[in-house]
């Protein structure tokens, strides 16, 4: 009888491992399932994600220069110095001054004489500037030139990259001098006399007034106070 009871209860404890080792299973593989239909977006964000990683990833490695930088500063160069420029051209003074600048003339591969050739070679024969197409056709020579053993491409991105993000260098340029002999010399309230007469309450010149004695020819008194008064009485009467 004994042996028997113990027999069932041995039987007993194998199916109750059996069912838990079942269920168990069969909550993880409902757990997988269940996230995979229940979180389909989730899928798509994380395969776009690594998508746009390894994209950029990529681009990093390839180190490309994008054009469109590089006409940013083509623009910042061509209307240096001219307040009537729109960007679109450069003139040979302001290509010769990006060169210096962006160190593409080294003075020993490329020189001020190569550039000037460049430029000539590349612009239309009766005009005295160039577009950015124009440009990069001489970038494109230039850099051959600076990169000497390099192929093409390569020469032409390394070239690229000494311009991207540069603007003119105001190398040269008068600066305000600080200094409080400056400041008196230049504050025209301390003035006297007729300079004082030569700018008004806020400092700024008066041009020829201030040099002239202009006649007035307003019809007016030099002391009478009420000028256009009576313009102003018309008006509120009509």
């Amino acid at each position: 009888m004994s042996s028997f009871v113990l027999g069932c209860a041995l039987s007993s404890l194998c199916l109750a491992s059996l069912d838990t080792q079942t269920l168990t299973s069969g909550r993880e593989e409902d757990r997988e399932t269940h996230t995979h239909i229940q979180h389909p977006f989730n899928s798509s964000l994380a395969s776009v994600s690594r998508t746009v990683h390894l994209t950029v990833r990529m681009a990093e490695c390839s180190g490309e220069v994008s054009l469109a930088d590089v006409e940013t500063a083509f623009c910042k160069f061509a209307v240096h110095g001219d307040t009537k420029a729109t960007g679109k051209e450069m003139n040979g003074k302001n290509f010769v001054k990006l060169c210096k600048d962006c160190k593409v003339i080294d003075g020993k591969s490329v020189t001020s004489t190569d550039v000037d050739i460049i430029f000539s070679k590349v612009k239309v024969k009766s005009a005295r500037a160039i577009t950015f197409e124009q440009f990069t056709q001489a970038m494109a020579e230039l850099a051959t030139k600076r990169f000497k053993g390099k192929s093409q491409e390569e020469a032409v991105q390394l070239l690229y990259r000494l311009i991207v993000g540069k603007e003119p260098a105001n190398v040269g340029v008068t600066k305000v001098a600080k200094a409080p002999a400056v400041d008196r010399l230049t504050d025209t309230n301390k003035y006297t006399g007729s300079h004082k007469e030569r700018f008004d309450v806020s400092g700024k010149g008066k041009g020829r007034a201030g040099r002239e004695d202009i006649p007035d020819t307003s019809g007016y008194v030099s002391a009478y106070k009420g000028q256009g008064s009576y313009e102003s009485k018309v008006k509120e009467d009509e």
